[in-house]
């Protein structure tokens, strides 16, 4: 059994987990419990009344947080020509072709997003079973395979995040930092829900979100109400 910090015990002591707290009531909770060396990431983990071993079920997309990630976002681009010229000049940390895919698969993973142009999937989709497991494979689903390659760099750059379902239908995806304030926190949460409750799958019966809850990188979860 894995042994839990003097910390840890600590915060989870503080966190009723019979209850389901007001989104300001959360983290306000979060952002008062014992805290690390470094300014912790706050997560939302999302539980799904979907058949993940169904296709049509799945969820996969993007949205924009109106307060963004906190955090530099390293983004590469597959791209070539004017479209390589504008993905630079909108930000990207780096951008490429043939060399880039063979970069990545020489072990080279220092980036959070990869976007590619339509045209550049023939380099990609060399790289699904890299890309794949680490959840960075470009999809046109999340916005990350598109012709406008500028505008997602700029996009991503400034806090978009991409979300899929896992093998257990949920879904995780970061809301900010825990140094953020409580009202940014929840008007990032109350982006993504939104735009989360529009992607239901016509194939899903019954309810669609069951569970939410928030939690920091190293500290417990607790439990939001949700009636979406």
């Amino acid at each position: 059994m894995a042994k839990h910090s003097k910390r840890f015990r600590e915060a989870v002591a503080k966190v009723d987990r019979s209850q389901n707290y007001s989104a300001n009531a959360a983290f306000d909770l979060l952002k008062s419990l014992p805290a690390p060396k470094f300014d912790e990431t706050v997560e939302i983990a999302v539980r799904l009344g979907i058949d993940p071993r169904k296709t049509d079920q799945l969820v996969r997309g993007a949205v924009s947080l109106p307060k963004g990630l906190g955090k530099t976002v390293k983004v590469v681009v597959f791209a070539e020509g004017d479209k390589a010229d504008a993905a630079r000049e909108a930000g990207a940390d780096e951008v490429g072709s043939d060399d880039l895919a063979a970069k990545i698969q020489g072990g080279w993973m220092d980036f959070d997003v990869v976007i590619a142009s339509p045209d550049m999937m023939k380099h990609v989709g060399k790289l699904g079973k890299v890309l794949g497991p680490q959840g960075k494979m470009p999809s046109p689903k999340s916005g990350t395979v598109t012709p406008n390659v500028a505008q997602a760099v700029e996009e991503f750059k400034a806090g978009k995040v991409e979300f899929r379902t896992d093998a257990g239908g949920n879904i995780h995806a970061p809301l900010g930092k825990r140094s953020f304030s409580t009202d940014d926190l929840v008007e990032n949460m109350t982006a993504f829900m939104t735009h989360l409750a529009g992607m239901r799958p016509s194939a899903v019966k019954g309810t669609f979100v069951r569970r939410v809850s928030v939690s920091t990188t190293m500290g417990p979860g607790a439990f939001i109400e949700y009636g979406g």
